[in-house]
């Protein structure tokens, strides 16, 4: 049988630790009952002796049911000259009424004597009674040594005693933690072989930050080298550089390694996506498995060998975690990769045909203006409506005027604009006022156009991006907009390009209320 490794979510404790990530107790809660259902082991939601917000958490999810996961509180060893029972963060550990706590002593001498400022036996003392006084309260203790492989470096015999102490005071997980990120693969898995043969019956785990970039790499060669619970953050989110990312991690053990440990994978693109949300927050395209490029592909060669078989450049199959294959159009597709991406707008079109040489033709001059199609499905797919004369205009816009005005006025609203459409005959006239030319159009033409699609007002602009296209031209540069649009329904992208901003805006707006008209 496979051997089983725990997975220990640190996403709501050491993730919150990450510059610009603030949850409130309701994102917390949210968090703690996704990742539940996802099915990782432990989840340490936070340290209650630290602040408010962390104890008022625990309060609340005592009224939860946990399915798959166990609820760790998280905090420190006792403090010097105070006995665990007076001491008022573990008093928070036991109030927070979790199963099991992880609390964390120093494993490394420096930090010993510079930053606690006490003897190497005395901090050996704080160890065990702290972890005696829990293990008698019924926890479920991890012992997180902090600074494990810098102390372990400087001084391997006190590192270990440490250890020998947790483990003979009762704490059922020995943590490594890299607290620095700073130590690479070989040394991990190296000094974890070595505290394996040291404490073969121990159960250790692996707590590793991304400082160096190898925070996926060392889980995963702890693992190999004895650890059989790994730490770390949905998504890498934390201090600094991050932790190990789960939503690597997890898949390299069970796709990989052939490892038993816990987690939905078929969810796991879904799962990232609901925390990255909540945390407000970005998953970068190009993350492993779960980034919308992970199984992108570009060139035509590739696509051409993925059609035939998969396997010639996917090392999964991304349907394993939730994801999904994408073929990108752009001036090095061939048509092939536009068969398959124009399938759904025209199953009779064929790769021979008069009318694919031209849409692959219209793509690669637009392409070399400066369009970018591969984020932009819905532009594509009007593109090659149009091409084909199936494409059926909505409304023909006619005019529009912006004015601007500085300084801006005391409330806001610097732009205005003015807008007519024609639309089976009919003129309508719209004028607005917005946080800038672009808005303020948005809005009048939106306003222009209620009149005769009432169901536009269920649209809502959700993303705005801008990219300089001619770096050297100055502020007469040609410009890309990308914009995302939304119904609630679903979610769709349009490009516009440009000498001037506001045209190429308009562009991208244009398309994306034709697109959703289309499509009614």
């Amino acid at each position: 049988m496979s051997r089983h490794i725990e997975i220990l979510d640190s996403t709501l404790r050491d993730g919150a630790q990450g510059e610009g990530i603030s949850f409130s107790v309701s994102d917390k809660l949210n968090i703690l009952k996704c990742l539940d259902k996802f099915g990782v082991d432990f989840i340490e939601a936070g340290n209650p002796g630290s602040n408010p917000k962390d104890m008022d958490f625990f309060r609340q999810a005592k009224q939860l049911k946990l399915q798959n996961a166990k609820l760790c509180a998280f905090g420190s060893t006792c403090r010097r000259g105070c006995e665990p029972e007076d001491d008022a963060n573990i008093k928070a550990l036991l109030e927070a009424e979790t199963e099991a706590v992880s609390i964390f002593g120093k494993a490394w001498d420096l930090h010993v004597h510079e930053i606690l400022k006490i003897s190497l036996e005395e901090n050996l003392g704080i160890v065990k009674k702290s972890i005696e006084y829990l293990k008698t309260k019924g926890k479920y203790v991890i012992f997180d040594a902090e600074h494990f492989f810098d102390g372990y470096k400087a001084d391997k015999n006190y590192a270990l005693q440490v250890l020998r102490t947790a483990h003979e005071s009762g704490a059922d997980t020995l943590t490594l933690c890299d607290t620095n990120g700073g130590t690479l693969p070989n040394e991990i898995y190296l000094i974890t072989k070595e505290v394996k043969a040291a404490l073969p019956d121990a159960k250790l785990a692996i707590h590793c930050h991304n400082d160096t970039g190898c925070a996926v790499a060392n889980s995963i060669v702890a693992v190999e080298a004895g650890a059989s619970q790994v730490q770390g953050t949905f998504i890498g989110i934390g201090e600094r550089c991050g932790n190990a990312d789960l939503s690597a991690v997890i898949p390299n053990l069970k796709l990989k390694g052939g490892y038993d440990c816990g987690g939905d994978l078929e969810s796991l693109f879904t799962v990232s996506r609901q925390v990255a949300e909540i945390a407000n927050t970005q998953i970068e395209n190009n993350r492993p498995y779960v980034g919308n490029s992970a199984f992108a592909h570009k060139g035509g060669m590739h696509i051409d060998g993925v059609l035939k078989n998969s396997r010639s450049f996917e090392h999964i199959d991304p349907a394993l975690v939730g994801n999904k294959r994408k073929f990108l159009l752009s001036e090095i597709s061939g048509r092939s990769t536009l068969l398959k991406k124009a399938a759904a707008i025209a199953p009779e079109l064929k790769k021979d045909s008069p009318e694919a040489a031209m849409i692959l033709e219209k793509l690669k001059e637009l392409e070399h203006y400066g369009y970018h199609f591969e984020a932009a499905d819905a532009s594509f797919e009007l593109l090659v409506k149009r091409i084909l004369g199936k494409f059926k205009q909505h409304f023909k816009l006619v005019l529009y005027r912006t004015m601007g005005e500085f300084p801006v006025p005391e409330g806001g609203m610097p732009a205005t604009a003015t807008i007519k459409v024609v639309v089976d005959g009919k003129e309508e006239i719209a004028a607005a006022m917005g946080n800038g030319p672009v808005n303020a159009l948005d809005i009048a033409l939106r306003k222009a156009l209620l009149v005769f699609y009432p169901s536009i007002a269920e649209m809502e602009l959700k993303d705005y991006k801008v990219r300089v296209l001619e770096e050297n031209s100055s502020t007469a540069a040609r410009v890309r907009v990308l914009i995302e649009s939304s119904d609630g329904k679903q979610n769709w992208t349009t490009v516009g390009v440009s000498n001037d901003i506001i045209e190429a805006s308009l562009i991208a707006l244009v398309d994306s209320i034709e697109y959703k008209l289309s499509n009614e």
